[in-house]
């Protein structure tokens, strides 16, 4: 959908951004909080100290109960590491949480306000597939645990198209500036 360099679109100006992905990665990383937890588990998932994202796959393919059991440690760690992000940036007027199943964990409650970011369905496959780390199989199978963008869209507070750069850049400066003139202190 072009997230990513959304959030970074907004972090440019100015505005602090954390990124539920990249603190899973720290996570997973060599003496990463969910390591122990994860290799309680699943030993086989731990490679090199920390926690090999391809094991995880696997196993996940070949039990349907892993993905709860794995997240059953993991979201706990990332709301705790979302919560320090928080507390460490609670001057700012504005920051933004960078949570790619927002709808689906429930957490569009803990927020004051939702961006979706979205592109057409093709365009989303593409850059997908394009990365190279997922086949279409996986991806597929990723899309039919989420919310469909269409209501994604329905729910949220603001909506940004990245079918361009310049567009989604344009779209986060009125986002910021609706929501100074608008939300602080509201």
């Amino acid at each position: 959908m072009g997230k990513t360099t959304t959030a970074q679109l907004f972090a440019e100006a100015g505005i602090p951004a954390w990124d539920a992905d990249a603190a899973v990665h720290r996570l997973y990383a060599p003496g990463g909080a969910a390591v122990r937890p994860i290799a309680q588990l699943r030993p086989e998932a731990v490679m090199n100290d920390g926690i090999s994202r391809d094991a995880l796959r696997e196993w996940i393919a070949e039990n349907p109960g892993a993905l709860s059991q794995i997240e059953s440690v993991v979201h706990p760690l990332v709301a705790r590491d979302r919560r320090e992000f928080i507390t460490r940036n609670s001057d700012a007027p504005i920051v933004l949480l960078d949570i790619p199943l927002l709808y689906e964990t429930g957490g569009a409650s803990e927020v004051d306000a939702v961006v979706v970011v979205t592109a057409p369905a093709e365009v989303q496959r593409q850059r997908v597939l394009a990365r190279g780390s997922m086949s279409e199989t996986e991806f597929n199978a990723i899309l039919a645990r989420q919310i469909p963008d269409d209501e994604k869209r329905a729910r949220a507070d603001y909506v940004i198209q990245t079918t361009t750069i310049e567009q989604a850049r344009a779209a986060v400066q009125n986002i910021i500036d609706d929501i100074k003139e608008n939300r602080i202190h509201a």
